[in-house]
């Protein structure tokens, strides 16, 4: 792989992570935990998913415990989301939307890096789906919370698509530095139109009679 498409990648995973850690800490905040809570989750949500995926594909030890990059990055996070909460908070449905942003950045990466590891394009997509609702299942477990991939939501199914044309455009041989974007792009924008105008998967009656 060209370096310069590596370093896309490799800033895809970094951001990825920034958006989930800010996702993470609104929770977390929200739920009225302390310092130490709202750092703990910041980061199990940030490099939850991945270190799944890399245990998944051998990678190990995983890059969010063994590279020190993506601890501080986790921690920057949580910072700013404390110092800046107020303004934060003036975003709609501020946990959501950075949620959307990290699920597109993961679910490329971890697609991305699966194939990098020589796993099939099938096994591919679907561990770039779980390092993109890895840790928001981590998050919602531990907040006491429905996870959203059980929910009716259109989660992970957006995290889905997104490895899915990434790991297309890899297939075919076009790899540019503007593939990755379009992925993540695809994965984000489902999600958001989601929740905007309510798009949700259809549920089964039981067919009992009352």
């Amino acid at each position: 792989m060209h370096p310069h498409v590596h370093a896309v990648y490799a800033f895809l995973d970094l951001t990825g992570t920034f958006a989930f850690a800010v996702s993470g800490a609104v929770a977390a905040r929200q739920r009225r935990l302390d310092l130490f809570g709202i750092a703990t989750v910041a980061f199990m949500v940030a490099c939850g998913g991945g270190i799944v995926r890399d245990v998944c594909i051998g990678a190990t030890p995983p890059v969010g415990l063994s590279n020190w990059h993506y601890l501080a990055v986790s921690l920057v996070a949580s910072a700013l989301t404390i110092i800046a909460y107020p303004q934060v908070r003036r975003l709609r449905q501020p946990v959501l939307f950075f949620d959307a942003i990290g699920l597109g950045l993961f679910a490329v990466s971890g697609a991305e890096k699966s194939l990098v590891y020589g796993q099939s394009v099938e096994l591919a997509i679907l561990l770039g789906t779980v390092s993109a609702v890895g840790g928001g299942v981590m998050r919602d477990v531990v907040l006491s919370r429905v996870p959203a991939i059980l929910e009716r939501d259109i989660y992970a199914l957006a995290a889905l698509l997104g490895a899915a044309v990434q790991v297309g455009f890899i297939y075919v041989g076009w790899i540019d530095w503007w593939t990755p974007w379009f992925a993540t792009a695809v994965c984000v924008v489902v999600r958001l139109a989601s929740l905007y105008f309510g798009w949700r998967l259809p549920v089964f009656a039981d067919g009992a009679k009352r």
